[in-house]
């Protein structure tokens, strides 16, 4: 990967998931050097990767510190700290550096808006599939960053699954579908789940059927060439059992429903972009 030093600012769950992407893809520790909110994280990364890591809960400065000399700067803070962040760090970054941000709703004029003119910003948008190595990643480039840098860029998110790149007019539209998605394919699970153990099942062997359905689904899915509609035809034998199921998934209109429910997200995503 084309990078000296990166540096990743906050390490929750995402910021940790690309991490350990990072490194299983070969990427040395001496590499990377990460800020974290507190000391035990700090510590836990330093344990874990054997990267150089630093709390702000002790040194106020971690962040600024951290991207000294940093080719490339993760920043994984939550959307509301995000500017905030980039004001504390932009006098120690290096002309030409690379600013990904993987929050939600922060614009690339935003983040532009917040430090100098010689440094490029690009907007990503993984989900949490990024924890075992299965993230779909949408990136959006802000106008400084130039092709070398893109491809940077991708690379990286390559590290935790596939990328996608998009114009910036598609990344809110983009996050109701894969950043979101996980927790709709959550939700149907849990309430099948349900239904499951309504028909008799214990919870555990509800689990088990429900979920390892799911995965061979998917797998099927992944490995088969066909397409979804291809693969539930060959399950809905006429005026068999799974055909009198999908007639009711029909009447409930479930496509009227994905609409609604990826419009009031894609309208989230709008408010918190204008700061709400």
């Amino acid at each position: 990967m084309n990078f000296n030093k990166l540096a990743i600012l906050g390490s929750g769950s995402m910021g940790t998931a690309i991490l350990a992407g990072l490194m299983s893809n070969g990427v040395d520790a001496s590499e990377v050097v990460a800020s974290t909110k507190t000391q035990a994280t700090a510590s836990r990364l330093a344990d874990e990767f054997g990267i150089t890591a630093t709390a702000t809960e002790t040194n106020a400065a971690a962040n600024a510190e951290a991207v000294v000399d940093a080719d490339i700067v993760l920043v994984a803070v939550k959307p509301a700290y995000v500017i905030e962040v980039l004001t504390q760090v932009t006098a120690n970054l290096k002309p030409g550096a690379l600013v990904v941000s993987v929050a939600a709703g922060i614009t690339t004029a935003a983040m532009q808006a917040a430090v100098a003119d010689n440094v490029a910003v690009v907007r990503a948008m993984p989900n949490t599939p990024a924890i075992v190595g299965r993230a779909v990643t949408g990136l959006a480039a802000g106008s400084r960053v130039s092709p070398e840098q893109l491809a940077t860029a991708s690379e990286l998110f390559e590290s935790v699954g596939r990328v996608l790149v998009v114009g910036e007019d598609q990344i809110d539209q983009l996050s109701t579908v894969s950043g979101s998605g996980p927790a709709y394919v959550f939700y149907f699970i849990e309430e099948f789940t349900k239904a499951a153990v309504e028909l008799g099942f214990t919870p555990d062997q509800a689990r088990m059927l429900v979920e390892e359905t799911f995965l061979g689904a998917s797998e099927l899915l992944a490995t088969s060439g066909k397409t979804p509609a291809d693969l539930r035809r060959q399950v809905t034998s006429p005026n068999g059992t799974t055909m009198q199921a999908i007639a009711v998934f029909e009447q409930a209109n479930l496509h009227e429903l994905f609409g609604r429910a990826t419009a009031a997200a894609l309208a989230r995503a709008r408010e918190i972009a204008a700061g709400k």
